[in-house]
Formats: C-alpha cells, sequence, structure tokens
C-alpha cells in the first residue's frame, strides 16, 4: 500500500472531524451568541420532534437563522470542490476551475437579468441556476460544431469565448442597471454571500447538488482512466465521449446549485482539490470525498469568520481570494519540492 493511500483514511477522519467542530462553532458564534449546549438542545428537539425547553428566540436563530446558512456554505463547498476536482481530472490541467465552461459567468448574468426584471429570492435563484446550465450548454454546443482535433482543447476555448461574452453582459446588465437599487443588489450577489438563505432555500439547493454529485462518486474509478489520453483510454474500453458529456454535466449541475444561491465565490474549486491531492495521492476515488470535506470545511470557516469577526459582514468571495492566493501558492511550492 502506497503512502498516499494509507493517509487518506485518517486525512478523511480528521477532515470530518475538523467539520464537525466548525459546524458546532458556527452556530455558537456571531452577534448573538449561543452556547453549544443550547445549539445541540435545539437541534436534538428539531430533529426528534420533540417540544424545546429554550427561549423562542434561540430556537429561532439556531433553527431559522444559522442552520441554512450553515447548510448552505458546507454545500457550496462541497459542490465547487468536488466539481473542481472532476474538471481538472477530466481536463488533464491542475490550473481548471469549476468556472470554466462558463458556468459562474452563466449564473451571474442570470442573476443580474432577474434584477434588472425586478425579481426577487428564488426568482433570482432560478435566474442564476438556468443561465449556468444554458452556458455549459451554449459551450459545448460550439464545441461540437467545431470539431477540433482535440476535443479538450475545443471546449476549453469554447468555455473562454463564452465566459467572455458573458462577462460584456454582465457589464452591460450593471451599465444599464438602476444606480440606486438595481446596481447594489448585482453587485452584491456578485461578491457572493450567504446572507439571505433561508430555509425554502436549501432544499432547492441541495437536490440539484446531489444529482450532480452521485454520477462522480459513481464514476471515481473510471475518471482516472479517463485523465489518460483519448486514445489510451479508448483502448482500455472506455467510451471517451459519453463520460466526459457525463462529468461535465454532473459537474456543472453541482457548481450551479452552489452559485445560484452563493452567488460567485472564486477559489475553492481551484484550490482545495490541490491539496486533496497533496494529503492522498492522484486517484480520483481518494480526491473526491476528501475534496468534499476539506471544501465544505473550507467553506463554513470562511463564512464564520465574515459574519463573526468583524462589525459589518464581508462577502465570503473576497476572502476566498485574500486567502486562497497564498495558500495556491504554497500549495504550489509545496508540490514543485515533492517532484524535485
Amino acid at each position: 500500500m502506497s503512502v498516499a493511500r494509507s493517509r487518506f483514511p485518517l486525512s478523511l477522519a480528521a477532515s470530518l472531524a475538523v467539520v464537525a467542530l466548525l459546524v458546532l462553532w458556527a452556530f455558537t458564534v456571531g452577534r448573538f451568541p449561543v452556547a453549544a449546549a443550547d445549539v445541540l438542545r435545539a437541534v436534538w428537539a428539531a430533529l426528534t420532534g420533540a417540544a424545546s425547553d429554550l427561549p423562542r428566540d434561540v430556537d429561532a436563530i439556531v433553527l431559522q437563522v444559522r442552520a441554512p446558512r450553515i447548510i448552505a456554505a458546507l454545500a457550496a463547498g462541497a459542490a465547487l470542490s468536488g466539481a473542481g476536482a472532476a474538471y481538472q481530472t477530466i481536463f488533464r490541467n491542475p490550473l481548471v476551475s469549476p468556472d470554466i465552461l462558463g458556468v459562474t459567468a452563466g449564473c451571474a448574468l442570470g442573476a443580474a437579468l432577474a434584477v434588472l426584471l425586478s425579481l426577487t429570492g428564488v426568482a433570482i435563484q432560478a435566474f442564476a441556476f438556468a443561465g449556468g446550465l444554458g452556458a455549459v450548454v451554449l459551450v459545448i454546443a460550439i464545441a461540437t460544431a467545431v470539431r477540433g482535433h482535440d476535443a479538450i482543447l475545443t471546449l476549453i476555448l469554447a468555455g473562454v469565448v463564452v465566459g467572455s461574452a458573458l462577462g460584456a453582459g454582465i457589464a452591460l446588465a450593471k451599465y444599464v442597471a438602476d444606480p440606486y437599487n438595481q446596481l447594489p443588489a448585482i453587485t452584491f450577489w456578485l461578491l457572493g454571500s450567504f446572507a439571505g438563505v433561508l430555509p425554502r432555500d436549501v432544499l432547492p439547493m441541495l437536490v440539484p447538488l446531489v444529482i450532480g454529485l452521485v454520477p462522480l462518486a459513481l464514476l471515481r474509478w473510471r475518471l482516472d482512466v479517463l485523465s489518460l489520453p483519448d486514445e489510451e483510454a479508448r483502448s482500455l474500453g472506455l467510451p471517451v465521449a459519453l463520460l466526459r458529456a457525463i462529468v461535465i454535466a454532473s459537474a456543472t449541475l453541482a457548481t450551479a446549485s452552489a452559485v445560484s444561491v452563493a452567488g460567485t465565490i472564486g477559489w475553492i474549486g481551484l484550490v482545495i482539490p490541490h491539496a486533496a491531492r497533496l494529503l492522498t495521492g492522484a486517484a480520483f476515488a481518494r480526491v473526491l470525498p476528501l475534496s468534499l470535506a476539506l471544501g465544505a470545511g473550507f467553506m463554513l470557516a470562511v463564512d464564520t469568520l465574515c459574519r463573526a469577526a468583524f462589525a459589518t459582514e464581508i462577502p465570503p468571495g473576497v476572502v476566498t481570494a485574500f486567502i486562497g492566493t497564498p495558500i495556491f501558492v504554497l500549495l504550489m511550492a509545496i508540490s514543485f519540492r515533492s517532484r524535485a
């Protein structure tokens, strides 16, 4: 058994333990602190259906305010990191992130259009979700029509082109938006936030996320073969085009579900899979579950810091960029030294 494989159970167990501690911490801190014992009592009463003996405001803060936000942060971090790991594997490029095919830009443009139409709440999320999926469909349609010699390179170039066009659409939407109401709403959404997550938002986010991640888990062994050159993968009996389409669709669905609720939050899908590979090797069967755990914990830690460490809540997308940049540089240095 290799050293990387032997480290996997311990790394995963440690990551899940840290996530559990972060969840408890996120419940307790904020402008209205709640004791850990009260959090556990409120959650236990909600799970068992028993009557709670806690004050009504404590129950409301734990179950109606913080619980949906914590679940959304965990789900978004897991979705972005899992999708990033899948994209990096099938595109054979460690610098690929979930927005490589324009899904993030599509979600942003959909949300901007919803704001311009004076829509709110679930409607903005629906427009963002549809925009992300539509962007990837457009990328695949362009790549199919062009039919380049290198299918992966064609997809990436099509994603760059579509992403650039969608970015121009976002800029135009901001230009024509009402500067007093619509423009701040668009800007705030683009920065990313979990502040507006309500209990009714959790299920619509989790359903497409699970639908997207399940195929990645089921195909985890074949993705390692898919990372080989197409000719070698076909010689091993792998339907390369079909599997690549399934993986892209699944990762896109998971990404769109996260971005439609949380807004544009970068770096997680790029940095977390690198950390997972350093801990447990390059096998996707080990990288995926570890990426999910690390991504969920990282996103929750960032969101909790954003709302608890400062007088005014800071958008998590800004913090992930500040934290992600030095972490990525450090991971690159460790990776290059290990290969030397």
